[in-house]
């Protein structure tokens, strides 16, 4: 039997990464190529973004491929599982964290803010999912990681549309994993509190300042904090239907 290696422990591995292009993703695919994986990284068509992020991986010698890919698109999807199947040969490990936001009060959210967020990130699941899980379920092996968010457990003023795709995507990901454990594929969800990245970097010097001083541990997480707990879920075959919180104990 082949040892694995410690040191690259996801060598061999195929891993697709949704919304890879920035932020907790991109984080999310160097950590995956950094152990190993061969890593399609998806990003919105016309993403300025993705360039560096597949050069900051092939400079330190992994391997990744870029294809843009609409979560909301069912196409987009099946078209996204055919071609990763087609140049690395099979699919070992799905990361849905493509997500959007549209923040506003209840009274003044409108049907189309709330249908883009339910869209992309409840919806946008339930198709990358569905267009990788008849192949994991053949190879009798899967590991599928769906990131939600401190929202998704404890609420947060101005994102009812947000809050409850993320409390959905804990609801997916538990049923899911009891349909699937028996077939070798296990499937977790990772909720980030706040995180340092640019979207949250971009909010008011006092609304941050606010929010650091609600966290316990004094300050803002790192992307990297939330990839290193992907790739320990990504390792384990007895942890399944769990929703791991990465958020310095601001929701206990």
């Amino acid at each position: 039997m082949q040892q694995a290696n410690p040191l690259k422990p996801l060598l061999g591995k195929v891993a697709i990464v949704t919304g890879a292009s920035r932020g907790i993703g991109a984080e999310i695919a160097r950590v995956l190529a950094d152990a190993g994986a061969s890593v399609v990284a998806t990003h919105q068509h016309g993403s300025k973004t993705i360039n560096e992020v597949v050069q900051q991986i092939e400079e330190k010698g992994g391997i990744v491929h870029a294809m843009s890919s609409n979560v909301v698109n069912e196409e987009d999807c099946e078209n996204l599982v055919n071609e990763t199947i087609e140049k690395f040969g099979k699919i070992d490990i799905l990361v849905n964290n493509a997500g959007i936001t549209k923040d506003r009060s209840f009274r003044k959210m409108t049907k189309e803010d709330w249908d883009a967020v339910i869209d992309v990130n409840l919806n946008g699941i339930f198709n990358t999912t569905k267009a990788v899980y008849d192949h994991m379920l053949g190879q009798k092996f899967g590991r599928i990681i769906n990131i939600s968010s401190v929202v998704g457990l404890a609420g947060n003023f101005g994102q009812a549309n947000y809050a409850a795709t993320k409390a959905g995507i804990l609801g997916f990901t538990k049923t899911l994993a009891i349909e699937s454990a028996s077939k070798g594929i296990t499937v977790n969800a990772v909720c980030p509190g706040f995180i340092g990245t640019e979207m949250v970097a971009a909010m008011p010097e006092d609304v941050l300042a606010g929010v650091v001083a609600r966290v316990p541990v004094g300050r803002l997480g790192e992307p990297r904090e939330v990839a290193e707990t992907v790739l320990f879920l990504l390792q384990q075959s007895y942890i399944t239907g769990q929703a791991i919180s990465v958020n310095g104990g601001l929701y206990m």
